[in-house]
């Protein structure tokens, strides 16, 4: 170690040359490490997407006022833009799911890295005007504009923002387009425990832990058993009692979408899934599927 702040210069307790020569080697020996440093963090941050996928409509470039969250822009309209297709940890105290009533319990508090997260967008943003996309539905329930966003640099904020593993791909079944491209993202950086994917909080839930989960968005992975067709609404259980396993269930009308994409529930039966969603409880703990992309085959 080197120290400095008197007539002489001593490094590990040698004075004159010794001293010198040995400083001399501690700075090629940091510069030497900072090199390296800094080329494996440039490897490890590289860019995981560097355009918009294909088959969004451009739309306008304004600036932005503030980041509200790791997936939230407030415009300088005043408008409020959702990042479409993720979730990065939340900064208000409670982030629910805004059509479930069914539910046990709410997830209150800041989640863990939601400041990292809105850190992450706002060095991405800098100070200069962005760029919104569209595919789908524009406006949400809550009046928030639905946008893919890229940044001056033309980099796709959703993309990196997945590859960094601070945010969840959490799609809608009225604004599907990029998904494909996101859960690989996703699924990259969970397999490299980036971000989040290190922290315990978002980790994969086991099936039979899901009913602890109730009134929170997670990801649940186990084998279906067993898919019943009743009513038209078709019910993919985990377990053998469906009065108190894990389900997820397809209403007639999401149905629609599966057999556009040419799926028949019945494909699900004897496959491990990954399936993503707001849980709910109705006989055990239940995610409402709307969309084929919720449900991720693992074994094919």
């Amino acid at each position: 170690m080197f120290f400095s702040g008197s007539k002489k210069s001593y490094c590990c307790g040698m004075p004159g040359l010794r001293a010198t020569q040995a400083w001399v080697l501690a700075v090629l020996a940091i510069t030497l490490l900072g090199t390296i440093r800094a080329g494996n963090l440039g490897a490890a941050d590289q860019s995981g997407s560097t355009g918009l996928p294909a088959g969004l409509k451009a739309g306008e470039t304004i600036s932005v006022k503030t980041v509200v969250d790791g997936d939230t822009l407030l415009l300088e309209d005043d408008r409020v833009v959702h990042l479409v297709g993720i979730q990065a940890p939340a900064m208000p105290s409670v982030r629910r799911n805004p059509e479930a009533s069914n539910t046990k319990t709410g997830s209150t508090g800041v989640w863990p890295l939601a400041a990292d997260a809105a850190a992450a967008l706002a060095e991405l943003l800098g100070d200069k005007p962005v760029s919104l996309s569209y595919s789908g539905n524009r406006i949400d329930r809550h009046g928030r504009v639905q946008a893919h966003v890229t940044n001056a640099q033309g980099l796709w904020l959703q993309g990196e923002l997945l590859h960094r593993g601070l945010a969840r791909v959490y799609s809608f079944a009225d604004n599907r387009t990029a998904v494909a491209e996101m859960l690989t993202l996703e699924r990259i950086a969970r397999t490299a425990r980036r971000g989040i994917w290190s922290h315990p909080y978002y980790a994969v839930r086991p099936h039979d832990a899901a009913e602890k989960e109730v009134g929170q968005f997670q990801l649940i992975e186990g084998r279906i058993l067993k898919v019943a067709i009743v009513g038209g609404r078709a019910y993919l259980n985990f377990g053998e009692d469906w009065r108190s396993d894990f389900t997820l269930v397809i209403d007639p009308v999401n149905r629609r979408l599966f057999k556009a994409e040419g799926l028949d529930p019945l494909f699900y039966e004897g496959r491990r899934v990954r399936a993503r969603g707001w849980l709910g409880y109705r006989n055990g703990a239940t995610i409402n599927v709307t969309h084929p992309e919720q449900i991720e085959v693992l074994d094919k």
